[in-house]
């Protein structure tokens, strides 16, 4: 699950940049980056051992 949680925030990174190139507004631009960063830190919690 890690796995796909990262390349959902590599896409998403990779939108942010096209947004960023495209000149759309910052918005958008923050709520797709704020997209990222979750999927991102739901990879990174998903790596962290606990009680299962």
């Amino acid at each position: 699950m890690a796995i796909a949680l990262f390349a959902l925030a590599g896409i998403l990174v990779g939108g942010v940049v096209s947004l960023v190139r495209q000149g759309a507004t910052k918005f958008s631009i923050a709520v797709v980056a704020l997209l990222a960063a979750l999927a991102a830190a739901g990879g990174v919690a998903w790596l962290i051992p606990g009680d299962s």
